[in-house]
């Protein structure tokens, strides 16, 4: 999934994972269904996978106390911006209007 990308000058550099992390609060289970069918088409086809798809979680440390999260990868932090402005995972976004509160942010990962 990895390697060495090319930059317009042809000098070849790392490429560096990125991860989106979301933070899901289902309203709607029956609708949420929809989305979660969905959904890993469109993650797919923008060069995504899943990490973490909800499961079980410990909270180590302080009160941050969520109910659901995901993670997925991507080649780096354009492709994840990319994906998720992509139309395929806007189509799909629209299935969870009205059934879950999400925050999402994308980070680059190490090199």
């Amino acid at each position: 999934m990895y390697g060495l990308a090319v930059s317009t000058s042809q000098r070849r550099f790392p490429v560096v994972p990125a991860y989106v992390i979301v933070e899901t609060d289902i309203t709607d289970p029956e609708q949420y269904k929809k989305y979660k069918a969905a959904s890993p088409g469109a993650i797919a086809a923008g060069g995504g996978r899943f990490l973490v798809r909800g499961g079980e979680l410990a909270v180590l440390e302080g009160d941050w106390q969520p109910s659901r999260l995901v993670m997925l990868e991507f080649n780096d932090l354009a492709a994840a911006k990319l994906w998720y402005r992509s139309e395929a995972y806007q189509e799909a976004k629209k299935l969870r209007e009205g059934a879950a509160h999400f925050r999402v942010v994308a980070v680059q990962g190490l090199d």
